[in-house]
């Protein structure tokens, strides 16, 4: 039985756990706060593409991925709709050197991994802010596609964790008239309607549109749980001339429901009790108090204009809005006795307004040997949020294996203000080189400086605070005949902190470095490519655990491992899919880092049935595998994880050419397994069932 530590210390603990497990804390927002833009690749086709995957993530210039010297991985619509993907955290579970599903299903939060790190998400290109539980939420089926980056990204998107990025598309205006309408019906009462029009607006074509819209609600994996979303999102493209292009992106967002609070103890979980174990739908939560209403506003531009053959300019615009009314309520990380142990509430009640812009030239010309590709940019960020909250880490008590959902209102007058601006500013340089079609040279650098106050009326602590960093990265790369690229890159990422520690002292940045060793093969007779790379990331300055249980920055944290990627038609009828990841992270006085597994591997088959009685039929099955991992060192929970492996499958029919019917089932067999522990233990997601029906023309 694991032992109770002493109330202050308990209290110092579980404030960082929260922090770093769910950033309830806002004054810690500014861990995941990074700024700049991503390029946004300039197609408008929504038709299934090559695996040979033209993209602008990695670079912010258009180049083959399998052509670019870094790690980079993308998912497109066609098989977003296979999968029926239904959150963002579900889009990588087929990729490699991405974690998804660590804490079950989050009804409010998309929760990923990277190579070991924690990652930050764009949408557009442009940086969704998610402060504490100010989540940013896109929904998948406005979107187009999915990229992550894999390791640091600092070089063109400023201030950013070492795991990457990941980029959200959202579905563009097309050129021709097409249209879609679907409804969906599933266990745990899923309800969806949505619909998909676009084509163009005027007789010439040089308008055109698109909108996109959806209702869906849907109970939580925990008992009186559930969410509701409405979702809209209109969108313009004009062609104001023959070098001149404007797109206009506008969206509307809004969940209300009860939030689910996956945190449950080992005991009961990983650890047998004298009252059995607990369900994985047991809920610690106050169903008939908490609450989750969250609203999100988002219109922007992107704006593109050729000044001659060789250069043209590029602007990236987006401004924000985000409402939150948050009450949650979750069981503490150690028991009073057998039966009870204490529960925290918190809430959140305020709303940002941020913007962000990139401005970018590029210039491209050519020699006799070489095409150089030359990129410079700056761009700019202001994000303000104005809230109250309120957060008791003992608030009452709890029954660990018979949970009622009472719980005492909070007064009004407790709940404390809290104010964060934060202005931030970017320049970078980049060129990308390539000789006789054999090699290319990148190097780029990048110049942030982040002026950051953070106050907080409860302790009158205010932190005004101006950081600024230089990030540098390279990369070369051999392109064969035979279709085999080897390279290796090198890339940095930086992290201002706006957090003091226990003297009053402001923390210095977080920095991280990598080297990556790794081979493309996407051979031009094969609708497919191969992937792997080795890696090695290292944190400085990164926050460890005290044994008192108050942050220190003293640590380090490494994370080396090997990736293998494949996606690919073995034959015209049938895709395959596969990925396995070896992670090795650490922490300071090396020891294992909580909740990343060493392995991880995945496989996913589709076949197309083109002739015949069962012309129009696809089947698809998929396995997921995830390898032990153990708890936070700082813990009290011993015992390691184990691993699971879980099963999914599709069946899809082409009624005619305008209808589809599709069911797809996530973890068939229901199986019940502790996806992770950090200083409290999650179940992993129960079995989805989803059908589909939808008419397009």
């Amino acid at each position: 039985m694991p032992s109770s530590p002493s109330a202050a210390g308990f209290d110092n603990r579980l404030a960082l756990a929260i922090r770093r497990c769910l950033g309830i804390s806002l004054s810690g927002a500014f861990l995941t706060l990074p700024i700049a833009a991503l390029a946004q690749d300039e197609s408008n086709a929504e038709e299934p593409m090559d695996t040979m995957v033209i993209t602008a993530t990695a670079l912010k210039v258009e180049a083959p991925l399998v052509e670019t010297p870094r790690a980079v991985s993308t998912v497109q619509r066609e098989e977003l709709n296979a999968r029926n993907v239904q959150s963002l955290d579900e889009t990588f579970r087929y990729r490699s050197g991405v974690l998804s599903g660590q804490f079950g299903a989050d009804n409010n939060t998309d929760w990923f991994e990277v190579r070991g790190f924690d990652q930050v998400t764009y949408v557009d290109g442009l940086r969704a802010y998610q402060p504490g539980y100010y989540k940013w939420l896109p929904e998948p089926y406005g979107l187009e596609r999915v990229e992550v980056f894999k390791g640091p990204s600092s070089i063109l998107y400023g201030e950013a964790p070492p795991g990457g990025l990941i980029n959200a598309v959202s579905k563009r205006p097309t050129a021709e008239k097409r249209g879609e309408i679907e409804i969906q019906v599933g266990n745990r009462n899923h309800r969806q309607f949505a619909f998909d029009t676009s084509g163009p607006a005027t007789e010439s074509g040089d308008v055109r549109y698109r909108v996109v819209g959806l209702y869906k609600e849907r109970d939580g994996d925990l008992d009186g749980t559930y969410n509701e979303r409405y979702y809209f999102a209109p969108s313009l493209e004009w062609d104001i001339a023959d070098d001149t292009q404007l797109t206009v992106l506008a969206s509307f967002q809004k969940d209300d429901g009860v939030p689910t609070n996956p945190f449950k103890l080992a005991y009961g979980t990983l650890e047998n009790t004298p009252f059995g174990k607990v369900d994985p739908q047991t809920n610690y939560g106050a169903p008939d108090y908490d609450k989750d209403e969250h609203t999100q506003t988002a219109i922007g531009y992107e704006f593109r204009h050729f000044l001659n053959d060789t250069w043209k300019f590029e602007q990236n615009f987006r401004y924000s809005h985000l409402d939150l009314d948050l009450r949650s309520t979750y069981i503490m990380t150690y028991r009073n006795d057998e039966r009870t142990a204490p529960r925290g509430h918190l809430q959140r009640n305020g709303e940002i307004d941020s913007f962000t812009v990139d401005n970018r030239m590029v210039g491209k010309w050519y020699t006799d040997r070489t095409e150089n590709t030359l990129l410079f940019g700056v761009d700019y960020q202001d994000l303000s949020l104005d809230g109250k909250e309120f957060d008791s880490y003992s608030y009452d008590t709890v029954d660990i294996f018979d949970p009622q959902g009472d719980i005492i209102p909070v007064p009004s007058s407790l709940l404390a203000r809290r104010q964060i601006d934060k202005e931030q500013l970017g320049l970078y340089v980049q060129d990308q080189l390539r000789i006789d079609d054999r090699w290319i040279l990148l190097g780029g650098v990048r110049y942030d400086s982040a002026d950051v106050r953070n106050e907080f009326e409860r302790n009158n602590v205010t932190v005004d605070e101006t950081q600024s960093a230089t990030s540098w990265s390279g990369g070369v790369m051999y392109l064969g005949d035979n279709g085999l690229n080897p390279y290796l890159s090198y890339t940095e990422s930086f992290q201002p902190v706006a957090l003091t520690n226990d003297d009053g002292a402001v923390f210095e940045e977080i920095e991280g470095e990598q080297w990556e060793l790794g081979i493309k093969y996407a051979p031009s007779s094969w609708d497919g490519y191969v992937t792997a790379a080795v890696f090695d990331i290292e944190e400085t300055n990164a926050f460890a655990t005290a044994p008192r249980g108050y942050q220190t920055q003293e640590g380090e944290k490494t994370a080396t491992g090997f990736e293998l990627e494949s996606v690919g038609y073995i034959t015209d009828e049938l895709k395959l899919t596969a990925a396995y990841t070896y992670t090795d992270a650490r922490n300071k006085d090396n020891e294992r880092v909580e909740i990343i597994p060493r392995h991880m591997a995945s496989a996913w088959l589709n076949y197309d049935f083109t002739s015949g009685a069962v012309e129009g039929l696809t089947l698809g099955g998929g396995v997921r595998y995830v390898g032990e991992t153990v708890a936070s060192p700082a813990s009290s929970i011993d015992s390691e994880v184990p691993s699971y492996t879980l099963y999914d499958a599709m069946v899809s029919y082409d009624i005619d050419r305008h209808w589809t019917a599709q069911v797809n089932v996530n973890n068939i067999t229901d199986e019940e397994y502790v996806a992770s522990c950090d200083f409290w233990c999650y179940y992993g997601e129960s079995r989805s069932v989803i059908g589909s029906l939808s008419y397009r023309w």
